[in-house]
């Protein structure tokens, strides 16, 4: 329940209340970070695993986050979820291990053996019904009723080819809580998006500083310079000058066929080592048109978008001739287009360009620790699929086997968290304009914190679709 028990608001530690201006206290305070344990992740949807990682029944893979563990297994039934804990003494009958101590992600098949404990023995079958119980007759009949010794369910919801769970059995639908961005996200169809890999890290930072490092893009400037020395025309008509209602894409004093090498090149280096993020695949097929001009507009700024047009009809084709199961670019991008970062609350990120994307989760460890997940997502042909990603490679979060970008955001964020414990500094001090969604996310968690009833709070979470870059929301709140 969201409500205090009082029937009224619970007091907020360090509330927001210039949107402006965020109070530094909420990104290391031990209160602050107890509110969060105690009212906002055990009511919100949660990224479990993908759905690719449990294809058989019977299949399970352990969640782990805030020192709750959640078993997700695919029934004959459907996916299910369970809390993993043995119903007579508590201990967990599948995985276990605290996240960030081993960085393993527990798995396995329950359709023949089920769930054992492994502390009595006592068992269960995949739907979590008890099967076994050694010494039945020592107990009182009381407690061997079936309410008594069958496992506890956790809500558990199918969605763009993944599982979340919600510990909140009154929660609204996942769907309900994220709104129209998730019909624009299965118009993509990420639901068959495939991993191809996953890294995982350890930051020494809150996990709200690592997911606001990717809420703006006001950022590339000085933290990846490459993208910015690669397209400075539109970076600078984002940021340096007053918005306009469309980037600058091309520069006036170059050829279209100059251009078109310029956008491959910062498609390049923006794909650089992510892979999902812009595939090496498209890539291919937007260089092998550099160098078509017949029938572009003069305007450079226009043909540049008219020469993507066909780079996504190009990259639509010929993937889809290759049995990938890929959209239709050109119409998706137009009846239901997504942002360059589009971010599901509250810890899970999709950044899409063409038609493969790279995701990213957080997870907090502690007021000043998470732990960090990078994923590459493609699209493969029927049958061609790869094996399933069980787990992140997990690395130093300074290692340079990251890729460029995701390695350039790492040396910032952990310096960042030493930052705020300067004297003197009390608040993060917002534009407006473009970090509006570090501001309006921000006022979400305090919803929570405060026990907002879940309608508002899901009216409010849709605005976060498409919000990246953007300015400060009213929610309603």
């Amino acid at each position: 329940m969201l409500k205090s028990a009082d029937g009224g608001l619970r007091p907020v530690p360090f509330p927001i209340d210039d949107p402006e201006r965020i109070p530094v206290k909420r990104y290391f305070d031990t209160d602050f970070y107890q509110a969060e344990l105690d009212h906002l992740w055990p009511n919100v949807w949660q990224m479990a695993c993908r759905e690719e990682q449990i294809p058989e029944v019977g299949d399970w893979i352990e969640y782990e986050n805030v020192g709750k563990s959640v078993i997700v297994v695919r029934t004959a039934t459907g996916v299910k979820a369970f809390h993993n804990a043995c119903r007579h003494r508590g201990v967990p009958f599948a995985g276990g291990s605290p996240l960030g101590s081993s960085h393993t992600t527990a798995h396995g098949n329950c359709a023949r053996s089920g769930f054992v404990c492994p502390f009595h023995g006592w068992r269960w079958n995949m739907d979590g019904e008890s099967t076994r119980i050694y010494g039945k007759h020592l107990f009182s009949e009381r407690q061997m009723q079936d309410a008594e010794l069958n496992l506890i369910p956790c809500r558990a919801e199918s969605f763009i080819g993944c599982v979340w769970i919600n510990h909140d059995d009154d929660a609204l639908p996942v769907r309900q809580s994220i709104g129209p961005l998730a019909d624009r996200l299965d118009a993509h169809n990420i639901d068959k998006l495939r991993a191809e890999w996953c890294y995982g890290a350890v930051l020494p930072a809150n996990w709200k500083i690592a997911m606001e490092a990717f809420m703006e893009g006001y950022h590339v400037q000085q933290t990846h310079p490459q993208l910015q020395h690669a397209a400075p025309m539109m970076y600078d008509s984002m940021y340096a000058v007053p918005r306009g209602p469309f980037p600058q894409m091309a520069m006036d004093d170059l050829s279209h066929t100059e251009n078109q090498e310029l956008q491959v090149k910062s498609m390049a280096l923006l794909g650089e080592g992510m892979a999902g993020m812009i595939h090496e695949k498209e890539v291919e097929i937007a260089r092998s048109m550099i160098g078509i001009e017949e029938g572009l507009p003069e305007d450079r700024n226009q043909a540049m978008f008219m020469w993507l047009g066909m780079v996504m009809h190009q990259i639509s084709e010929r993937l889809k001739a290759k049995g990938e199961p890929i959209p239709d670019l050109c119409a998706v991008t137009q009846s239901h287009p997504i942002n360059a970062v589009e971010f599901l609350f509250p810890h899970y990120f999709l950044l899409p360009y063409f038609s493969s994307m790279s995701a990213y989760r957080i997870r907090p460890l502690g007021p000043e620790s998470c732990f960090f997940e990078i994923w590459s997502l493609t699209f493969f042909p029927e049958g061609e699929e790869p094996e399933p990603i069980m787990e992140a490679t997990v690395l130093p979060y300074d290692s340079p086997d990251f890729p460029p970008i995701p390695r350039q955001d790492y040396s910032n964020i952990p310096i960042q968290q030493k930052g705020l414990h300067a004297t003197g500094f009390e608040f993060m001090r917002l534009s407006s304009q473009v970090e509006g969604m570090i501001s309006n996310y921000q006022r979400i968690i305090d919803g929570y914190l405060a026990g907002k009833p879940a309608e508002k709070l899901a009216a409010a979470t849709t605005k976060l679709g498409g919000n990246f870059d953007g300015g400060i929301e009213d929610l309603g709140l």
